[in-house]
């Protein structure tokens, strides 16, 4: 399931597609080096799908970063003890800042990434319900002090519009942050990410325009290998 803008009210299924593990499957012999999951029904509250995406991580066998509904230490621990590689955190950092600094000091710093979703220079957590009182370049200098060393930063106005990324917003954050910028939102052509590592972004993440066929993965990664 994909979202616009985050709106529960704007999914769009991709049930044709096969489950998520076969679909996951997909991905690593396209040539993905790394899946992106995020659990929507406990980023909004309800259930979650703990076991599909241990599932998935496990027949993978790739590195696995997920989200959605992690709020609490004992959480990262499960994830993080049951194999999952990287913890996505976005809510838990902004309502418990303490408890990033004990995670951090618990857990690698490399197995850490701090979601800032922001929309108009501001920050939104709780599935993007909730506008925090943080600037992104606030909650990045702040979390690089803490030592995190990993942000995902999603532009909800361009997220799931295939629109283009907001590649100005980001090439700051490269700059506040020193780098560990992982983009999402927006993203609609190869060219897209061309300019995503023309202006310093580590990583990306590409959903909805694999799914709409507007490129194939292994072009992505030609794409970016070449520039």
């Amino acid at each position: 399931m994909r979202l616009t803008h985050g709106d529960p009210e704007q999914a769009t299924f991709y049930d044709s597609w096969g489950t998520p593990v076969e679909v996951a499957l997909k991905w690593k012999r396209e040539g993905a080096q790394r899946l992106h999951i995020i659990d929507l029904d406990a980023a909004l509250g309800k259930a979650d799908n703990l076991k599909t995406v241990l599932k998935i991580s496990k027949e993978m066998e790739l590195p696995v970063q997920v989200g959605g509904g992690i709020r609490s230490v004992k959480a990262v621990e499960r994830l993080l003890n049951a194999g999952i590689q990287y913890v996505i955190l976005g809510s838990l950092a902004f309502q418990d800042p303490a408890a990033i600094t004990r995670i951090l000091e618990k857990f690698s710093a490399e197995r850490i990434i701090i979601a800032l979703d922001n929309r108009e220079g501001m920050v939104l957590i709780e599935g993007w319900t909730s506008i925090t009182k943080f600037t992104l370049k606030d909650a990045l200098e702040a979390y690089v002090k803490q030592g995190a060393k990993y942000f995902l930063l999603t532009s909800i106005a361009a997220d799931g519009t295939l629109s283009g990324p907001d590649l100005d917003t980001l090439e700051e954050a490269c700059i506040w942050s020193g780098g560990g910028i992982i983009a999402a939102g927006g993203i609609g052509t190869l060219k897209d990410l061309v300019a995503l590592k023309r202006v310093g972004v580590d990583a990306a993440v590409v959903g909805k325009a694999l799914y709409e066929g507007k490129f194939t993965l292994k072009q992505a990664i030609e794409a970016v290998g070449e520039n």
